[in-house]
């Protein structure tokens, strides 16, 4: 596996709303995500469709293809099919996703080569089992991968724990300019004036 700071996964679903849940999941788990919302759109990725590949273009390996079973003009049955058929590409782990619990679709997608078949909504925990298990199976050379992706999701906790630290100052300051610039504040302040003068004095 080339030695890169992050896995990177090709999401392919329909729906609008599921890419942006699940390109937020594996983002979250510090992979790299590419994606699309067809298989027609996946194949052109890859370059399975007659055309050049704009993985080129990106200069990334694909570790992972994620996709939804129901979606129009090419099911991720067919895509992962045409994944499995070619020689390229066919060692690339695909997972299956569906809302539905169909059992002969889950069986024929598992005896057509499917990694895993998931049921929506995806959940975290299933995004993070994917990733340990990518590292996993490549072996003894993928260790200072591993190590990398750690370091890389390290950073990226410290970053948002600063940003959100620095969002609840930003807060803080502003709720407090409020309360000073208000007249109730201003009249408190006011009568507070004396008695500090008061306690000077005594």
């Amino acid at each position: 596996m080339e030695m890169a700071q992050e896995l990177h996964v090709l999401a392919v679903d329909d729906s609008h709303v599921d890419r942006k849940v699940i390109e937020r999941l594996l983002k979250i788990s510090c992979c790299k995500v590419t994606a699309v919302e067809s298989g027609t759109r996946a194949l052109q990725y890859l370059g399975l469709d007659g055309e050049k590949s704009t993985m080129g273009i990106d200069g990334l390996k694909v570790n992972l293809i994620l996709t939804d079973y129901s979606m129009p003009g090419m099911t991720g049955y067919e895509l992962l099919k045409k994944i499995k058929e070619s020689s390229v590409l066919s060692k690339i782990p695909v997972v299956i996703m569906s809302s539905e619990k169909i059992l002969p679709r889950i069986d024929r997608c598992l005896e057509e080569g499917a990694e895993e078949f998931l049921l929506k909504p995806v959940k975290l925990s299933d995004v993070k089992r994917l990733r340990d298990f990518i590292l996993r199976g490549e072996g003894d050379d993928n260790k200072e991968t591993e190590k990398n992706i750690k370091q890389v999701c390290s950073r990226k906790r410290k970053f948002q724990d600063d940003s959100t630290t620095q969002s609840m100052l930003s807060a803080v300051v502003t709720a407090h300019d409020i309360e000073s610039s208000s007249p109730e504040s201003s009249a408190s302040s006011e009568s507070l004036q004396p008695l500090s003068k008061q306690s000077k004095i005594g």
